[in-house]
């Protein structure tokens, strides 16, 4: 079985980082083809920066089909174009967004996500009330970091997101985190550790649900919404 896994912006370390989360969890026969939104933006850091990378993200997706991958997995957090995606493919396409909060509610009666600047709070606010899930969502904290500073070792991100999930956990009295990045992909165990609440990467907990759902047969739905695009 193959997962594409995309990367919709347009650093390259980033999906090295990212595919390597996934393959650390993936099963036996399972090949993550990893994908970067090369001529994306460098981070997708608002709305501008999201609309600019679904052009590269849906050329991966066809070419993805071509390939034969059994699904998509589309590694950033405000789940750009996953409705275009799914007209594309065949297989189950999952942003990490929708993934992780949805794990969260299997595993916690209360979440809050942990994102990296404060423009990303409404969009992410938004995409709880789009999945459904706002009411266990206590609240999207922002640990005010750049995306791309989640690549630089001497940064401090990593203690700046600690710091926030400590925080979210003493304020607002919830019982897991979720990671408001695919950047923070790396984080989780460490994290884990220091706060002693689950904290949810929603890069690896997509690529399971993809495998899971492939691996018994399912697929995208073809017959309304998510059908092919009409030829024009």
């Amino acid at each position: 079985m193959k997962i594409l896994l995309v990367n919709p912006n347009a650093t390259a370390s980033m999906t090295d980082k990212i595919a390597a989360s996934a393959r650390r969890v993936v099963g036996p026969g399972v090949e993550i083809v990893a994908r970067t939104g090369e001529g994306s933006p460098a981070s997708i850091e608002g709305h501008h920066d999201e609309a600019m990378s679904v052009p590269t993200l849906l050329r991966h997706v066809r070419a993805g089909e071509e390939q034969g991958v059994a699904g998509v997995v589309v590694a950033c957090f405000d789940d750009p174009g996953i409705g275009a995606c799914r007209e594309l493919a065949t297989g189950p396409v999952i942003g990490i967004a929708e993934a992780a909060m949805k794990a969260a509610t299997m595993l916690a009666t209360s979440f809050s996500v942990v994102t990296t600047l404060p423009r990303s709070v409404p969009v992410i606010e938004e995409l709880a009330r789009r999945y459904g899930v706002d009411h266990q969502c206590r609240k999207v904290r922002s640990a005010s970091i750049p995306v791309l500073a989640l690549e630089e070792e001497d940064s401090g991100a990593r203690e700046k997101v600690r710091d926030e999930i400590l925080r979210a956990i003493r304020e607002d009295n919830c019982e897991a985190i979720v990671l408001g990045c695919a950047g923070m992909a790396d984080l989780t165990d460490w994290l884990s550790r220091e706060t002693g609440v689950p904290v949810i990467d929603g890069v690896t907990v997509a690529v399971k649900f993809v495998e899971g759902l492939a691996g018994i047969g399912l697929g995208t739905s073809k017959i309304c919404a998510y059908a092919q695009p009409n030829q024009k």
